[in-house]
């Protein structure tokens, strides 16, 4: 019998990544502090996804393990979710016509082995906002779960005028550097394009 694979994740645009791929997967939540460090967003997301990779392995011995942290960085601040709906309206409002950057700690696991630590930056470039535009994307896409207050794939072209990097890591999770890392460490996984090279 395989190895089961762990998604130490509770976001469902990190699951529907992973589905695309092919993977099969089993869900388990850490509950684990986080830390929140302006200066440095790398450290930010990289000692978060480790903390929730080694919380799942404690319990999950021998098996595929993936934990994820996404920040948003933007004016020397790292920006998480949102508090309330207000505070994902004033994101949105500082972000107008500005540019973030978006980077994702991705800590793995195959069964046996050391893990092995990824982090993604992509950026994003916002449209000019006012009240009316902010408003009209939030009851529309309702995004006050994601990081930024925003989510790429939900309407995203609405207040988003460019990206460059990797779309799913916009999303929270990038598909690329996963696929190739379990196609290098040997997982069984399903050859598919990634959203990448869909929207090539």
């Amino acid at each position: 019998m395989p190895a089961p694979f762990i998604a130490a994740t509770a976001s469902p645009r990190r699951h529907r990544i992973l589905a695309e791929l092919g993977l099969a997967f089993e869900v388990f939540v850490p509950d684990c502090p986080e830390i929140h460090d302006d200066a440095d967003a790398v450290r930010t997301v990289s000692v978060n996804a480790l903390a929730k990779h080694a919380a799942c392995a404690r319990l999950h011995p021998g098996a595929w393990i993936l934990a994820a942290d996404t920040v948003v960085a933007f004016n020397g601040r790292c920006i998480g979710k949102p508090a309330s709906p207000q505070d994902a309206r004033a994101m949105l409002l500082a972000f107008s016509g500005a540019t973030q950057d978006v980077f994702t700690a991705v800590a793995m696991s195959a069964p046996g082995h050391a893990t092995e630590l990824r982090v993604v930056a992509s950026s994003v470039t916002f449209r000019a906002l006012d009240d009316a535009a902010v408003a009209a994307y939030l009851e529309t896409a309702q995004t006050f779960d994601r990081a930024g207050g925003y989510d790429i794939a939900t309407h995203g072209e609405r207040i988003i005028a460019s990206h460059a990097g990797s779309y799913t890591n916009i999303m929270g999770l990038p598909a690329e550097t996963v696929r190739d890392w379990l196609l290098a460490n040997g997982h069984p996984l399903p050859v598919r394009p990634t959203r990448e090279q869909k929207r090539q």
